[in-house]
């Protein structure tokens, strides 16, 4: 087969986030409304600015992995093993010695072990370089949940990590689609991972005045396109998707959730941390995802947006969807459900895609909440406050990323040939 007439398909779907420990809880939460974010508890944020953010509440680490194994693994790569585990399980598909050879692995994540980093160097400065752990370097490196997770699965197909800030989720996905487009895998485990919940993670994008600082209502921060935006909220979680080829997923039974429909990526080549001012690079992404699908715009039916409920992004966004949509860019959906789980930083994206199928599967689109003075700037149909119930063939999913990376997800309804 042609690398045109080769389908994707989606057949799994494991998560751990804010919202849930699974995927049918955080649908649930979301579906309602329900916002994931509430005041730290992994470490003590008296010192810092911002004191709230989206944790993985009721995580045991050892439900998934033994002690040892749980030990020398930082909290990002646990989940990443968690979610791989669920979606294995989802999937109903089975790593055996026939086919561990053609199922790979793409773990995306922006930052890898920061928390593990950060107490290291605190024994470091406190007690001298004898007394760092071993483990430091694969436990900090961020293509070792990649790595973690095909030794626990057995998979040795390719093996990558993505870093690409906050696209690095979206870009895992996408380029686990091309894997498989070209025929260098049956099927592959893709996704993001990310858990930077430390005084070192929070400092480091306080200094950059991103964070919301909304601590008197940890729910209410996070507010896409809101003209009271302050700052996205920090999050950590992980998501994984089976993707396979459609021959191959139709052989064994399995169910089929949807198709991966097209992938586009670009780059905004203009600033380390700021969007262009137009838009321009999230919009090529768009159009690109778009024409390689041979779609118009007009075909489709919800864009989950980046929306981060940060100035620039949520404008800029705003700008990049009336240039590719044109006209039909005030008739189209979009949502932020980032409003709900905060910002997962390089697990962003993969939960986004993971909406998006469910969306497609349930015809109910996830509201924006906090949407409650819109920006003037941002008049865009942003479904606020409830869910709505509404046919989803094909569902759009944006993730940007510092360093100007621009990464864009289509997603199809599954429909026999």
């Amino acid at each position: 087969m042609t690398y045109e007439s080769t389908r994707v398909v989606v057949t799994g779907i494991g998560t751990l986030n804010p919202l849930g420990l699974d995927m049918s809880t955080t649908w649930e939460n979301l579906v309602a409304g329900k916002s994931g974010i509430d005041y730290v508890t992994l470490f003590d944020p008296h010192e810092i600015n911002t004191k709230f953010g989206g944790e993985v509440k009721g995580f045991e680490a050892t439900d998934h992995m033994n002690r040892k194994e749980a030990r020398h693994m930082d909290r990002f790569a646990q989940l990443a093993i968690a979610a791989a585990h669920q979606a294995m399980e989802n999937s109903g598909i089975k790593i055996c010695s026939d086919n561990q050879n053609d199922i790979g692995t793409i773990i995306g994540s922006a930052i890898g072990g920061l928390t593990t980093l950060f107490t290291q160097m605190k024994i470091f400065l406190e007690k001298g370089p004898d007394r760092v752990s071993p483990f430091l370097t694969p436990m900090m490196i961020a293509d070792i949940a990649a790595a973690q997770v095909s030794i626990a699965l057995g998979l040795k197909g390719p093996n990558l990590c993505t870093t690409t800030a906050c696209s690095s989720g979206s870009d895992a996905i996408g380029a686990a689609y091309d894997f498989i487009k070209r025929g260098d895998a049956i099927a592959m485990f893709a996704g993001g991972s990310e858990s930077i919940m430390s005084p070192m993670g929070f400092t480091a994008f306080i200094a950059l005045k991103a964070l919301s600082t909304r601590n008197d209502s940890p729910q209410q921060a996070s507010r896409p396109f809101d003209i009271e935006r302050d700052g996205f909220v920090i999050s950590e979680g992980a998501t994984v998707l089976v993707l396979e080829n459609y021959d191959h997923a139709l052989k064994r039974g399995a169910d089929i959730l949807a198709e991966v429909f097209s992938y586009g990526a670009s780059a905004d080549a203009f600033h380390v941390t700021k969007p262009v001012e137009d838009g321009n690079g999230a919009a090529r992404s768009m159009q690109v995802a778009i024409n390689k699908a041979g779609l118009c715009s007009t075909d489709i039916d919800y864009v989950n947006a980046h929306g981060t409920s940060t100035p620039l992004n949520d404008k800029t966004e705003t700008i990049a969807i009336k240039t590719v949509f044109g006209d039909n860019a005030y008739k189209v959906p979009i949502s932020s459900t980032k409003s709900m789980t905060g910002h997962l930083i390089g697990g962003a994206g993969a939960i986004e895609a993971a909406i998006c199928i469910k969306t497609i599967q349930n015809g109910i689109i996830p509201p924006t909440i906090n949407l409650t003075h819109p920006d003037p700037k941002c008049d865009l149909d942003y479904v606020p406050h409830v869910a709505r119930h509404t046919p989803v063939k094909i569902a759009l999913s944006n993730s940007f990323g510092f360093g100007g990376h621009n990464s864009t997800l289509i997603f199809k309804k599954y429909e026999e040939e």
